[in-house]
């Protein structure tokens, strides 16, 4: 997931997060945390739909829609819900992007036809997802390369597949970070596998203390 240049800049904790068209899993994720943030219940818009007052109709076995006036303010809460979502999503994205959602009804088409737009179909998206694993499957550490730029480059690959729903375990992303450093940090690797708990340590964690190291050595 590669955040977009100087995004430090467009940031505000009040607002939703601004989608242009760019950086798609960048967006969504933060998104999602606003979203989270602002109100739990208006998450379940988007992956259940509007919510729809109803009533039991007839002799009590068909349930139909209530009519306005028959709103309880249970009803008119949850029905608030259904807005402010959309007004949420609506404020995130750009001109070109509204006008990909402009004739969507609710939360949840807003949002299913911008991740169609961007990640594609399934068909579409697991193609990405196969890339992505055997981007990550085939990565090694470069000839001469600091921690740091690896960390990035590693990072990148996780958090894109990640945004794609396919969330790796941490220690294996641990292991696979201690399996592609050089031969020349060896005698680290062993230590590190000898004095951490690989099930508890981050990568955070993890990296830092090969950064630690790497300054020592220089």
């Amino acid at each position: 997931m590669v955040a977009p240049p100087n995004f430090e800049e467009v940031q505000s904790t009040y607002r939703p997060p601004r989608f242009n068209g760019q950086y798609y899993g960048w967006w969504k994720t933060r998104m999602h945390d606003f979203i989270m943030s602002e109100d739990s219940k208006l998450w379940d818009v988007i992956c259940d739909g509007p919510f729809v007052p109803m009533k039991t109709g007839g002799e009590g076995i068909v349930t139909v829609p209530k009519i306005r006036k028959e709103y309880n303010d249970a009803d008119r809460k949850a029905i608030e819900n259904n807005f402010r979502e959309n007004k949420i999503l609506v404020c995130g994205i750009g001109p070109d992007e509204y006008n990909r959602i402009s004739a969507c009804q609710s939360a949840k088409e807003i949002w299913e036809a911008l991740q169609t737009a961007h990640e594609g179909t399934t068909q579409v998206k697991q193609s990405k997802i196969d890339i992505l694993t055997t981007e990550y499957e085939l990565f090694e550490m470069k000839e001469d390369e600091y921690i740091q730029d690896m960390h990035t480059r590693f990072t990148s690959i996780i958090n894109e597949l990640h945004s794609l729903s396919e969330v790796i375990p941490r220690n294996k992303l641990v292991l696979k970070i201690l399996s592609v450093l050089l031969g020349s940090w060896e005698s680290k690797v062993n230590a590190i596998i000898e004095t951490k708990d690989l099930q508890k340590l981050t990568i955070d964690e993890l990296t830092g203390n090969l950064k630690t190291y790497e300054m020592k050595r220089k």
